[in-house]
């Protein structure tokens, strides 16, 4: 978080005008990183308290991740817990089937090859 802390600070204002919907975690609602935020012109927005269905994607991703890395591992290092997470989003993104998508993994491993289109599209 801190490099991204470091890379959204320095970024010249990319990220100014942004939101970041979270729920209402120690984390998220801590004073400082709430003021962080307003200082890089990201707009935080928290769901209601006991709504977690607002924020259902975020719910199922961060349920998935703790269920799956952050239980089932423990981490010696914070570089360690980084080379874990980012093997496991790779996985979770490029190869795992999400039900929401057919089964198919947001960003397949290979493109299927679309027969190419040849002439026009008008019937007759």
């Amino acid at each position: 978080m801190a490099r991204f802390w470091d890379f959204s600070s320095a970024s010249g204002g990319l990220l100014r005008g942004a939101y970041l919907r979270s729920d209402n975690g120690p984390e998220f609602s801590a004073a400082p990183f709430q003021d962080w935020l307003r200082r890089v012109g990201i707009t935080p927005i928290q769901i209601y308290p006991g709504s977690p269905w607002e924020n259902g994607y975020n719910e199922r991703f961060n349920g998935t991740l703790r269920r799956e890395v952050l239980n089932a591992e423990w981490f010696a290092t914070t570089r360690q817990a980084q080379a874990v997470i980012k093997q496991w989003l790779r996985q979770y993104n490029h190869v795992r089937p999400h039900h929401s998508l057919g089964m198919r993994p947001p960003v397949p491993e290979t493109l299927l090859e679309k027969s190419p289109k040849v002439g026009t599209a008008q019937g007759g």
